[in-house]
């Protein structure tokens, strides 16, 4: 028994070409969304976060720790003016927001954390909270 197939006059290959053609928003420069990239590391007491922030004031940037979560974000603003004598030539403006949380193993004691800021490094020094460990009871 014969199958009937569909005969298409054009090449799958115009369908590829077309695909998306004036749909897709285009990307600028100056507008590349910020991303906040972390290194965690462990010891016996502590966590150690290094995150890139760069460009940004360390007046922009909000840490919150509740319990294991941990949440960076910060806010963005970027100026690029070209000028030429006392005329704008070209400029580009980027203001947005950047955020990244991430949760730990352990739960964090917020009231011994401490946060760093240096050329464009956020660095977070979270002691983990004791673990309470279970008691046994003496039974009368």
């Amino acid at each position: 028994m014969a199958s009937i197939t569909r005969y298409t006059p054009f090449d799958e290959t115009f369908d590829d070409l077309f695909k998306g053609f004036l749909v897709r928003p285009l990307a600028f420069e100056s507008a590349a969304p910020v991303q906040i990239r972390i290194d965690v590391s462990e010891d016996d007491g502590a966590y150690t976060v290094h995150a890139d922030v760069p460009g940004v004031k360390k007046e922009d940037i909000n840490v919150t720790i509740e319990g294991n979560q941990v949440a960076i974000s910060a806010e963005v603003r970027r100026t690029r003016d070209e000028k030429n004598a006392d005329k704008v030539v070209h400029a580009e403006r980027f203001v947005g927001k950047a955020y990244r949380a991430f949760s730990l193993a352990q739960d964090v004691d917020e009231t011994q954390a401490h946060a760093k800021y240096a050329d464009g490094v956020l660095e977070l020094r979270l002691p983990k909270k004791s673990v309470v460990s279970a008691r046994k009871l003496a039974i009368q």
